[in-house]
């Protein structure tokens, strides 16, 4: 195979039918079912499906197959199945729905209006991750134009991963005889410690998403005749939190919600962290003056990879500043997302925030707690010679710098899915969010000539995939 060959058919295909297709999709908010409940009356998710199915059907490989499967009442999955001359069968996985819209954005940008600025495409959902259904087909054409014999590939895009992927289990076992059993999975949905080198992901957090309500009264009353008689449900609430959360230091209190860390995931961030330095710090997009929890750049890390935390993403019952009056308020809602390590039970993760949350509320005040369906986070067996010696080598040849590893502290449902039904599989967890591009946040960005080397670094490594 000829790889400067294969990155310019890579970097020809990005600028002439991927970036402009990227450029559409950012336009159209479709966002994930759980930030747009009336989703199919918008038309959103299809109007993105239909742009993902013509873009698929004019550039897919010969004599694969393209099929869209959407059971009722659920989001749609599109699979492309790619026929091969080798043993093996090969799974590659992305999504297209999208997190809301964040404020934030600085003038001239936003979630929906994209912006080419700097080889830099500005925009929701281009990261994250609408790139890896035609970053995947791409990486797969530029072998085929060499002649490069492959195995089995299926191609699978979903399209509510970033509301833990529900409806996926359904797919997977309604789709269960095509997407088989694979030997290696990758997926292009992760992180990149910079964008210097080509990085895999082998760890994965899961995620608890809660609504935490405290009701003290029926309706606002007068604060100067209340105050102090009646409590004040943020007063409660903050209680409740600190039940499982150590305000001082974040330290999630739970037993439950912890785990061990393996001594190789320690000394893989050990490795990390020698690799970057202080940019494990600097790629926040920290307020002046601000610190982190831990100024050990290790500790640091594991904090957000390893050990769970409690972050309060949204409320409910507060005014806004602006419209605040003198009223203490009859409750108070917030929005919980408690990231729990890999391997850690979610289920039973959720019966000790219930447990703790629910029992002798203060003042007996009225406490609702409902969680969302829990996600068990995600430990990568051991790398195979093969796949870690193609990792190591096409980065070489593509970025001129020896791969890295990394743990993230997100969230891959999928991944999980697979890991326990395919004990057997390898992964390459790899993707574009590297520093700076704040998947989620404002001013998410898709850094194309990493995208382009990580394009062609995932079709090499492809072409190595061992012959049985």
């Amino acid at each position: 195979m000829n790889t400067s060959q294969l990155l310019q058919t890579v970097n020809s295909f990005w600028d002439h039918h991927i970036t402009p297709t990227l450029t559409e999709y950012i336009k159209i908010p479709n966002k994930s079912p759980s930030f747009d409940p009336n989703w199919e009356k918008n038309g959103f998710m299809k109007e993105v499906l239909d742009l993902a199915v013509d873009w698929t059907n004019k550039h897919k490989p010969k004599k694969s197959k393209l099929y869209v499967k959407q059971s009722k009442k659920r989001t749609p999955v599109l699979l492309v199945d790619i026929p091969g001359e080798l043993d093996g069968n090969i799974l590659m996985y992305g999504h297209l729905d999208k997190q809301p819209e964040m404020e934030g954005w600085d003038q001239g940008k936003g979630p929906w209006s994209p912006v080419l600025e700097n080889e830099k495409l500005y925009g929701r959902g281009g990261a994250d991750d609408g790139y890896a259904l035609f970053a995947s087909i791409c990486a797969v054409n530029s072998l085929l134009e060499q002649n490069v014999k492959l195995p089995r590939i299926l191609i699978l895009i979903e399209f509510c991963e970033e509301s833990g992927s529900p409806d996926l289990p359904h797919y997977i076992d309604l789709c269960s005889d095509l997407i088989g059993s694979p030997d290696l999975v990758v997926c292009l949905d992760s992180g990149a410690g910079d964008y210097k080198r080509f990085w895999t992901t082998t760890s994965l957090r899961g995620l608890i998403g809660a609504s935490l309500r405290v009701d003290v009264l029926t309706e606002g009353v007068h604060s100067g005749g209340a105050s102090g008689h009646v409590p004040s449900s943020f007063r409660v609430a903050r209680q409740l939190l600190s039940r499982i959360e150590d305000q001082d230091t974040g330290e999630v209190l739970l037993d439950e919600l912890k785990t061990d860390i393996p001594d190789y995931r320690l000394d893989e961030t050990e490795k990390f962290v020698s690799i970057l330095g202080n940019e494990v710090v600097e790629e926040f997009p920290w307020k002046e003056n601000m610190k982190p929890s831990s100024e050990d750049n290790v500790e640091g890390v594991l904090r957000r990879t390893w050990r769970p935390a409690l972050s309060v993403v949204g409320a409910d019952g507060l005014p806004p500043s602006a419209n605040a009056g003198n009223v203490l308020r009859p409750y108070t809602k917030l929005q919980l997302s408690m990231r729990i390590p890999p391997m850690v039970d979610p289920i039973k993760a959720q019966e000790a925030m219930r447990k703790t949350l629910t029992e002798n509320p203060p003042y007996q005040s009225k406490i609702t707690l409902d969680f969302e369906e829990g996600a068990w986070g995600w430990n990568a067996p051991e790398t195979e010679d093969w796949l870690s010696n193609a990792m190591e080598k096409y980065s070489k040849i593509f970025y001129g710098q020896s791969s890295g590893s990394l743990c993230e502290g997100g969230t891959i449902p999928f991944m999980a899915m697979l890991g326990e039904q395919f004990p057997k599989a390898q992964f390459v967890i790899t993707g574009v969010l590297g520093p700076g591009s704040n998947a989620h946040g404002p001013n998410e960005f898709l850094h194309i000539p990493y995208a382009k080397k990580l394009t062609a670094c995932v079709a090499s490594i492809l072409s190595d995939f061992p012959k049985k």
